[in-house]
């Protein structure tokens, strides 16, 4: 079956967000940094609205412990994660420009893999990695923003999930509390909210719609 052509899929997403948006959204570059639960679902969301230019780092194979929650299929078990979600967002927008790196970041390499993205996501499983990148990107690299996850384990309300401005570039998303290491397991249906207002904070950077 052939697929749509570039022009045909834009112009489907300027029937659902606008000339404006839509233009903002093609010109967007985002890093999502961290394919689990998380960035998966996020890289996903972005993809379908029409994010111009992706770029997708982690260093993890997929697992069978991962199809839970994460954006992969039981077919792409011992693939590297971002070969697997690279073909999957390919599927959903085969005309966005998507950058993959399978490597683990660190405080040497994450200036130099990040310096072409206007925004980036934290979305790791490990609070010492969140901390690293989150600490990297403020300190060294102020100008970009910034959106982070932090707490969306465990079946508590999915209300207490929320997304705040903690300052003018950087936006936190999650409960501030649950944490897999209290014995919470991540159940699929609170992971997803959250990747939701990760996702949708970008999209509203993206937008200018800054929340106060």
């Amino acid at each position: 079956m052939d697929i749509p052509s570039k022009d045909e899929i834009y112009s489907a997403l300027v029937e659902r967000h606008g000339a404006e948006l839509q233009e903002k959204l093609e010109n967007a570059s985002v890093a999502v940094c961290g394919l689990g639960g998380l960035g998966s679902n996020i890289a996903s969301a972005l993809a379908r609205a029409g994010v111009g230019r992706l770029h997708i780092i982690d260093f993890d194979n997929v697992e069978i412990s991962n199809l839970n929650r994460q954006m992969y299929f039981a077919d792409q078990i011992g693939i590297p994660k971002t070969e697997a979600l690279y073909d999957s967002l390919k599927r959903i927008a085969p005309y966005c420009d998507i950058r993959k790196d399978c490597i683990r970041l660190t405080e040497d390499n994450i200036s130099n893999l990040l310096s072409d993205e206007d925004i980036i996501v934290e979305a790791f499983d490990k609070a010492d990695q969140k901390a690293m990148l989150v600490n990297c990107v403020l300190e060294e690299m102020p100008g970009k923003f910034l959106v982070s996850g932090s707490g969306m384990a465990g079946i508590a309300p999915s209300n207490m999930i929320r997304t705040k401005r903690i300052t003018e570039h950087f936006y936190l998303c999650g409960d501030e509390v649950s944490d897999i290491s209290d014995g919470m397991g991540l159940i699929s249906s609170r992971v997803l909210v959250c990747a939701a207002h990760q996702a949708h904070a970008v999209l509203r950077i993206i937008a200018e719609k800054f929340d106060i």
